[in-house]
């Protein structure tokens, strides 16, 4: 690495440079390969420069041609039906000796989407005939054999060299913090050996990362290739074309520097996933340049998957023996917690059982305030200190780290007696915990050259740049205890579970005296209102029984038993959510229906529903009955075209504003004296609710406008839309009845299945060939039809012409795209086109 003047100042190095890089748009692929990009309707859009080396012409050329003006229509055939195929976000399928051009050399093609792009990626078909699945098979078959874990990875090793013939086969393994460390190795006589070394999460940024999670498979065939730029670098929107799933994308020049450093020519490398995430690597290293066939390399991802899947059932079954034996303390200290009254201080009688449940040096615990400590643990000041660090983790789940120092820094004063720790909650309020710890465990890490050695700029630029020494660093690490493993993590996590169900046994006859007690509160509100409505009817009896026989006064009777009626409506809305808000939209309504029956529909509202405190919602009944009442007897209200428009909405301020506005009745007056009405209305809501009331006698009609202050407000809960999402679901499921599919694919001919049972389709025959098909349609005529037009040896051309004279409505799907011709009385048939979907055979199959 070269020197920097002492007297230059030094740059600033970006380290987290490689981490930002964009890998998976460098615009380039190898040069073993070409590209070639097409739209949706099949258009070339990209093709990279070294195209013109397979295909005659170059990308300039081809740019904006139909992909039938380039390639033989059968292999376009081929193309779409492997597409139709294709499931999933990161799916690719792969074509073994495909002519592209008519009398041309075989390709190998590999096809994918980016975007709305369609990826077709080929290279030069290999001489050898090789059977992968075969292969990958007796490859298995070896590794099942294998006992332990370091002999599987061994053997994975070897037969993965023996596979690509690289020099050095690597297996990999990343850490919880992405640093990886070599576990397994087979190497050909004369290198170095790798086994042993770790590598920091730097060496693999997260970005690559990413990319081996998604793309099982990547190969550099030489460093010094200066690759084929894929053309145009930038569609008309501006953007890239994203080659995170492409099997000839070029590498990073940092990279490609790392891998001269390290004396590497070609790299080949496999992913290893284990629930979905990445685990490790098989890294293969040659040091010449060396390519393998597109279908070799098929066979070692196959590899890959299957030692993923082995690899996860021999750890999955490894975790099921320790979860077993754990399950059986859990069952014994649920046994011993759940007899007689036991509670979360008695936790503390119960340490030697908890202690034996996961592997630690200590234990301690925490429950209201109180601390036991057992074993190998900080002291009682400094475990009250970590659990208030502890409070401020999730509740709902175990936490761990086996090195308290780094999250707590009092915790490096008590490192030699607790170095690590995994902490259960086991309460919510107030926070309780019981907490394992580790003691401190020293140990020797070797890494492939200083993985702190200071970074200097490079030919990469001011930026981290590959180290050149991989000889073996040793470092000893210290104020780290053994890590905590995945299964410990969910074996604290059923530990937790086991707790709080004990502690929700514990508390069952808690929450059944509160039951009991929300019951006899609800009883008694019930109790309440019958007697307050009682109380209120005895009343408005008592006033009107009270009226003289000669009527006098009977106007005065009336109108207090309606506002007393009003008021006993208030009642009911407010106590019938047990004395919770009231809706200002059903308070209304319920006076226009008392006041007007079916003519009720002359009252117009307009205003999201807002809810009403109860003091404000009696108060605001009131008003609303006077408002009601004044205008059934003088205002519009009491004409049969007279109509109130009643309109509320939140001002600048929060506050609700309602409008009330008459108008088609008779002429308006204002009073010429103020009754106890009026008084309700204008002062009411100002005196009981601090708002405002403001009452305009207009000619055309009374306007009123009312605020109410939003403490006395609530916003009404709206429902989901159900409705308008399920009558969208109909509309998609259009094909009732029966429909034959005539396709020689299976896999397509699933597709189709499943697509047309979710439009609707009662029942879907398939056949694969048209004397199945005419034998469906004489047994069972289906109610409409989709035909493949090549049937491999044959067409469906008379199926087509069975169908038509049935009066049977069908579709033609076809690989050919623009280029197959209909014959002439077939002319008004619908066409779609490979890959299809459920609108295209919405379309072309209608109901």
């Amino acid at each position: 690495m070269d020197q920097l003047n002492a007297s230059q100042p030094t740059p600033e190095i970006d380290l987290s440079s490689c981490d930002r890089e964009p890998i998976h748009i460098l615009g380039a692929v190898q040069g073993f390969g070409f590209l070639i990009g097409v739209s949706p309707d099949w258009i070339v859009t990209r093709a990279s420069d070294n195209i013109a080396t397979w295909l005659g012409q170059g990308a300039a050329a081809l740019l904006g041609l139909p992909l039938d003006a380039v390639l033989d229509r059968e292999a376009i055939h081929t193309l779409r039906g492997h597409l139709q195929t294709l499931r999933g976000p990161d799916a690719v399928d792969r074509v073994f000796g495909l002519r592209l051009v008519p009398g041309g050399e075989p390709f190998d093609v590999a096809l994918h989407r980016s975007g709305d792009t369609i990826v077709i990626e080929a290279e030069p078909s290999a001489t050898e005939h090789l059977s992968a699945g075969n292969l990958v098979r007796s490859m298995v078959t070896r590794l099942q054999q294998t006992v332990g874990f370091d002999p599987l990875c061994r053997e994975a090793a070897r037969q993965m060299r023996a596979l690509t013939g690289f020099d050095r086969v690597m297996v990999y393994r990343f850490a919880a913090d992405h640093s990886g460390e070599v576990i397994a190795e087979a190497a050909r006589s004369g290198l170095a050996p790798y086994l042993g070394l770790h590598y920091p999460a730097s060496d693999i940024p997260k970005q690559a990362r990413a990319l081996y999670a998604r793309n099982w498979l990547r190969i550099i065939a030489d460093v010094d290739d200066t690759g084929a730029a894929v053309l145009p670098p930038r569609d008309p929107a501006g953007q890239p074309l994203d080659l995170s799933l492409s099997t000839l994308r070029t590498v990073s020049p940092i990279h490609l520097e790392y891998l001269r450093n390290m004396g590497v020519a070609a790299s080949l490398s496999v992913s290893i996933l284990r629930d979905g995430r990445l685990w490790g690597l098989f890294a293969c290293h040659h040091t010449e340049p060396r390519h393998i066939s597109l279908e070799r390399r098929t066979g070692a991802e196959l590899f890959g998957q299957m030692f993923s899947w082995l690899l996860e059932a021999r750890e999955r079954q490894a975790d099921a023996e320790r979860e077993v034996r754990s399950r059986e303390l859990h069952n014994r200290l649920l046994g011993a917690l759940a007899t007689g009254g036991t509670n979360l201080e008695s936790l503390s009688d119960f340490l030697d059982d908890l202690a034996a449940i996961l592997p630690c040096d200590g234990i301690g615990l925490w429950v209201n305030g109180e601390i036991t400590l057992q074993g190998s643990t900080p002291t009682a000041e400094e475990f009250a200190g970590l659990v208030r660090f502890l409070n401020r983790t999730a509740a709902s789940k175990a936490y761990a780290t086996d090195e308290i120092g780094r999250v707590h820094e009092p915790g490096r004063d008590f490192t030699e007696r607790a170095a690590g720790m995994l902490a259960i909650p086991v309460s919510r309020t107030p926070r309780d915990f019981l907490v394992y710890f580790r003691r401190e465990v020293s140990r020797t890490v070797t890494w492939a050259g200083n993985p702190v050695k200071p970074a200097t700029p490079g030919p990469n630029g001011v930026r981290l740049t590959p180290r050149k020494s991989f000889e073996a660093w040793r470092e000893t690490v210290h104020g780290r205890s053994l890590p905590w493993a995945e299964v410990e993590m969910r074996t604290a996590e059923a530990l937790r579970i086991t707790l709080l169900e004990v502690i929700l046994r514990l508390t069952d006859s808690a929450e059944k005296e509160r039951k009991v007690a929300q019951e006899r509160q609800e009883l008694l509100i019930a109790e309440l209102n019958h007697r307050v409505r009682n109380i209120l009817n005895l009343i408005r009896g008592v006033v009107t029984q009270s009226r003289p026989a000669d009527g006098a006064d009977s106007a005065f009777a009336n109108t207090v038993g309606d506002r007393i009626q009003a008021l006993a409506r208030a009642h009911d809305q407010i106590t019938s959510s047990n004395w919770g808000p009231g809706s200002l939209r059903d308070l209304v309504m319920l006076e226009a229906g008392a006041y007007l029956g079916p003519k009720a529909g002359r009252v117009v509202l307009d205003g999201a529903d807002v809810l009403l405190e109860p003091q404000a919602f009696s108060t605001v009944a009131l008003v609303v009955h006077e408002m009601m009442t004044n205008s059934a007897k003088y205002g519009a209200l009491c004409d049969s075209l007279g109509r109130v428009d009643l309109r509320w909405e939140r001002d600048a301020l929060d506050h609700l504003v309602i409008r009330w506005r008459e108008t088609g009745g008779p002429a308006v007056r204002a009073p010429t004296r103020r009754g106890f009405g009026t008084t309700i209305i204008e002062r009411s809501i100002p005196y009981e609710l601090k708002g405002e009331a403001e009452v305009r006698y207009e000619l055309a009609g009374v306007e009123a406008r009312f605020t109410i202050p939003p403490a006395f407000v609530q916003n009404a809960s709206r429902a989901a839309p159900k409705a308008v999402r399920a009558v969208h679901a109909e509309a998609l499921r259009g094909l009732a009845g029966s429909v034959l599919v005539v396709e020689d694919n299976m896999i397509i001919a699933l597709e189709a299945e499943e697509l047309l049972t979710s439009l609707g389709a009662t029942n879907v025959d398939m056949a694969s060939s048209t004397r199945e098909a005419l034998r469906l349609i004489d047994t069972a005529p289906p109610a409409r039809a989709l035909l493949d037009v090549n049937l491999g040896s044959e067409t469906s051309i008379a199926v087509a012409r069975r169908l038509f004279e049935l009066g049977i409505p069908y579709a033609f799907a076809t690989g050919y795209g623009d280029g197959f011709r209909i014959p002439e009385d077939l002319a008004a048939v619908p066409v779609v086109k490979k890959p299809y979907g459920a609108e295209d055979l919405l379309r072309a199959l209608p109901a």
